[in-house]
């Protein structure tokens, strides 16, 4: 059973699932959270894990029901493994970008519409759903592909004009589908996950639903990839049984990274969450003194799917950090919401955090290759960069995991000007990354000219209820 984060109202999975967002504004969290010997997943293969952890928190349904939709979404990734870790000296890259659309959200987003369509099934709802989502650059994409064969279902995808890769957008503007619609926001993505979240509050009328990482059925899929990383390293004897390790994630939302926490609760000996922010430093701020204040300046960085200042997830990590205080944490969110800000003294002392500038996102990704000929894309430079500064100032030499969130391939120009080459032009700065680093390019990598829908702000609500209406009469 599910519960919002300002309320103790309690909704079974399918329910929890299918809402999104809860019905009070918060986001839905788990009544309690499972406990899990890793030991019993230790001769499992990545769909047979995940299967076993999704079930653990939607036990609604049958273990077989989860395992046929993992093994059917997963197909779609190009190893089977799904995930991979590439060993560096003392840290490990977890490349999550082996899927449809080179990022890591593939992970959750090929999950999601189908734990949607059991839920469907499980409440016998009929109706029409919108997917109502926002997205920074990664996740809208991911979505219209885990979204496109799904019955009953349409998808409406918010995006930042201007605040996201060329590689991004293509993805995005060049899908083809009846139930889709794909918008550019004339303002910053927190406008537009501001705009899904009052939407949401403004139109309870509506069958609406979410694909960010605010839906609990988003954040679950990942909780695997943190379990499946030590039992990699477990047993190809790169730690010892019990060893305990530190996972060091780029973080915009807080969605990646709070999967983390919830796999050290649930058993996972996990030591350090390290917390890397780019030059909107507004978490690193946060873990270091306590102050969320998203009252400064937005930058568009060459790391932009972390250009966000309203990290969404953090309002589950403050709910624990209240000691699952309901009412303290609408009122901290509520104080965001009117001020801009909000005083929290956190009380987890595994979380470090480290914020890095664009120019040396660029130099990390130079020395990474020189040193280990290996290329890696800006979000995950700034990660690795976090993780030197975290070695330097703790002194922690345990194994690390550097959680790699996409592919290069989804960002050739930064990767190229790491290297001192300009291309001006975003697709063709695929084919040169491919000649000058000699690496296939994915099949995926194939788009259309991009043909945007441009919307003010300001005009969105109008033009959104006017798309979901038109979904809803099909």
């Amino acid at each position: 059973m599910f519960h919002s984060t300002r309320g103790k109202k309690l909704v079974s999975s399918p329910q929890a699932i299918l809402n999104g967002l809860a019905d009070d504004g918060g986001l839905y969290v788990i009544d309690k959270l499972p406990k899990l010997d890793y030991h019993d997943l230790l001769n499992d293969d990545y769909q047979t894990m995940a299967a076993k952890i999704l079930n653990s928190f939607f036990n609604e349904f049958t273990f077989e029901e989860i395992k046929r939709e993992i093994d059917e979404a997963y197909s779609s990734f190009d190893i089977k493994e799904v995930v991979e870790l590439k060993e560096c000296d003392n840290s490990y890259f977890l490349e999550l970008f082996h899927g449809p659309t080179l990022a890591f959200k593939d992970l959750a987003l090929v999950v999601l519409p189908r734990l949607m369509k059991l839920s469907k099934q499980k409440l016998g709802y009929e109706k029409n759903i919108t997917i109502l989502t926002a997205t920074s650059g990664d996740t809208g994409g991911a979505a219209l592909n885990g979204f496109k064969s799904i019955d009953g279902v349409s998808i409406v995808v918010l995006y930042p004009h201007g605040g996201v890769s060329p590689v991004q957008e293509a993805q995005m503007c060049s899908f083809k589908g009846d139930n889709a619609k794909v918008l550019a926001i004339l303002g910053n993505f927190d406008d537009c996950q501001s705009f899904v979240k009052d939407f949401f509050n403004e139109h309870k009328d509506l069958s609406l639903s979410s694909a960010n990482s605010i839906n609990i059925a988003r954040l679950a899929p990942q909780v695997v990839y943190y379990f499946y990383s030590y039992l990699n390293l477990l047993k190809n004897n790169k730690i010892k049984d019990g060893e305990k390790i530190n996972f060091d994630v780029p973080t915009g939302n807080f969605g990646n990274i709070f999967a983390g926490f919830y796999a050290k609760n649930m058993g996972l000996p996990i030591q350090n969450l390290i917390c890397a922010s780019n030059k909107n430093n507004v978490l690193t701020d946060f873990f270091l003194n306590g102050k969320y204040d998203k009252k400064r300046p937005f930058f568009k960085t060459n790391s932009p799917s972390m250009d966000i200042l309203i990290s969404s997830n953090l309002e589950r990590y403050v709910y624990y950090g209240t000691n699952e205080d309901e009412a303290k944490t609408k009122e901290l969110m509520e104080s965001l919401k009117n001020n801009g800000e909000y005083d929290f003294n956190n009380p987890f002392d595994f979380f470090y955090a480290y914020s890095c500038d664009e120019e040396n996102t660029l130099k990390v990704i130079k020395e990474v290759y020189d040193n280990y000929n290996y290329l890696i894309d800006p979000h995950t430079a700034v990660a690795y960069s976090a993780y030197k500064e975290y070695v330097k100032e703790t002194n922690d030499n345990s194994k690390t995991v550097v959680v790699s969130t996409a592919s290069p391939y989804k960002f050739p120009q930064a990767v190229l000007e790491a290297f001192n080459i300009n291309e001006p032009d975003a697709l063709k700065a695929i084919n040169v990354l491919s000649e000058t680093f000699n690496i296939e390019i994915p099949k995926v990598l194939n788009y259309p000219a991009v043909d945007r829908t441009i919307v003010d702000i300001k005009d969105a609500k109008e033009y959104v209820e006017e798309v979901i209406k038109c979904f809803s009469s099909k």
